[in-house]
């Protein structure tokens, strides 16, 4: 009997242990598809949205046009933010705008003509945006920082970045740099598939500040690391192959542009 009983035993806690392995294995399951379904939140797709933030806010160096009729010392004038934020405008001065949008900028112009003109109206645009950039880097053949707009899609992004045949297009990064109360997001995106298939709910809108990431291949990957290793030694072999190169091209110049028949007198005739 105790041995049957220590049987049971040994079967009901290996059963609780399974189920408790179990739990936690959904657990981390659920976890993991939250995690991913509010990255995939977090970046708003191109066929839902116009566009990708709110309002801008102007830094430098955006130039702005402004429009005040009532106004025509500062009415029409194009400016620049300085480095300092600020824009200088005549009979205003200097004049701080960066972190404002446009609208805020305006109402602050009113508040400065209401000194000099009655009820002034002010409209201010963005002339030239040059202040927010997204970054694209790895295996494409123009990398670096590209300016955003304000409706730039991955697509858009990637075609003109002209990704190598040395891209991973089925593992295609973008990360997403988080902020103070927010952590970073990152999504992976199949290109080939968006391609293929069409899929118009990959080609996400792209905010300021995201990096877009084209990995290599497998193949690639160990073809980079191999050239990594050897590139030390490659001036040595560059300076060893250097005389039997200049001596090939010099047969080649001589046999194309001589002809080594004896003209009769012991010289070599030009082609």
């Amino acid at each position: 009997m105790k041995d049957a009983w220590k049987t049971i035993e040994t079967r009901s806690r290996r059963r609780a242990e399974a189920l408790a392995l179990c739990g936690c294995i959904l657990l981390a399951t659920s976890a993991g598809c939250q995690s991913r379904h509010a990255h995939h939140v977090a970046f708003l797709r191109a066929d839902e949205q116009i566009v990708s933030t709110g309002e801008y806010m102007v830094a430098p160096p955006d130039a702005l046009l402004i429009h005040a009729p009532v106004a025509p010392e500062i009415d029409g004038t194009t400016e620049q933010v300085r480095p300092d934020g600020k824009i200088a405008l005549r009979l205003l001065g200097e004049v701080d705008v960066a972190g404002l949008t446009t609208d805020q900028i305006a109402a602050k112009l009113r508040d400065l003509l209401a000194r000099y003109y009655v009820e002034p109206e002010v409209v201010v645009d963005v002339h030239r945006y040059a202040s927010q950039y997204y970054y694209v880097f790895g295996q494409v053949r123009r990398p670096g920082p590209k300016l955003y707009t304000g409706r730039d899609t991955l697509l858009h992004a990637l075609s003109e970045a002209e990704p190598t045949f040395l891209a991973a297009k089925s593992l295609i990064r973008v990360v997403r740099p988080g902020t103070e109360d927010e952590a970073s997001r990152v999504i992976t995106i199949n290109l080939d598939k968006m391609v293929k298939d069409g899929r118009a709910n990959d080609n996400i809108l792209l905010q300021p500040g995201d990096v877009i990431e084209v990995p290599p291949t497998a193949l690639a990957w160990v073809g980079l690391r191999v050239r990594e290793l050897l590139y030390p030694i490659e001036p040595i072999v560059d300076t060893y192959n250097a005389p039997a190169e200049t001596i090939h091209s010099t047969h080649v110049y001589e046999g194309h542009y001589y002809d080594y028949r004896d003209d009769g007198r012991g010289r070599r005739r030009w082609r």
